[in-house]
């Protein structure tokens, strides 16, 4: 496991009975570098949605855990929010509460000339992902390690 993979695991675990408390749910929890800074992210999450409050209340219950673990001994900001509309998604969790929604597709090098698709989330599993095509509904099949991301598609 990587040091990335034991702070996000470690972290998800003390999240879940702060989350349980505040009658949210885990959807994510990263540690990622941008620039020169470390960001410990959680996303929480509850059926229509968290409120600022809900963010704020697990996020001060979060870093008063966090600091009396001290396990992360880089310097990291913290951040607590909701996963948005257009969430990533993931996990199989999150696939699975996805089947039948509009998603985009977006692949590491181009498939047939392009690297952006969208449609319905029909299936997936260890090694495939499959989307009924919007232009014209022709089911497609994508190899899972091909797939750089995949997000809930936002329709406005």
């Amino acid at each position: 496991m990587s040091k990335r993979e034991i702070y996000e695991t470690k972290t998800e675990q003390m999240l879940s009975p702060i989350a349980e408390q505040n009658g949210v749910e885990i959807y994510d929890v990263e540690y990622v570098k941008e620039g020169s800074d470390w960001y410990l992210r959680a996303y929480i999450d509850k059926p229509g949605g968290v409120s600022i409050s809900d963010c704020e209340n697990v996020s001060r219950a979060l870093s008063d855990a966090l600091d009396a673990e001290d396990f992360i001994p880089d310097a990291y900001i913290l951040e607590v929010s909701s996963p948005g509309l257009g969430r990533a998604l993931k996990k199989d969790r999150h696939l699975e509460k996805s089947l039948g929604e509009s998603v985009e597709i977006r692949t590491y090098k181009p498939v047939d000339g392009r690297k952006e698709f969208a449609g319905v989330l029909k299936a997936f599993d260890r090694e495939t992902v499959t989307v009924s095509q919007a232009e014209d509904g022709a089911e497609r099949v994508f190899q899972r390690k091909e797939i750089a991301q995949i997000r809930l598609a936002l329709d406005f």
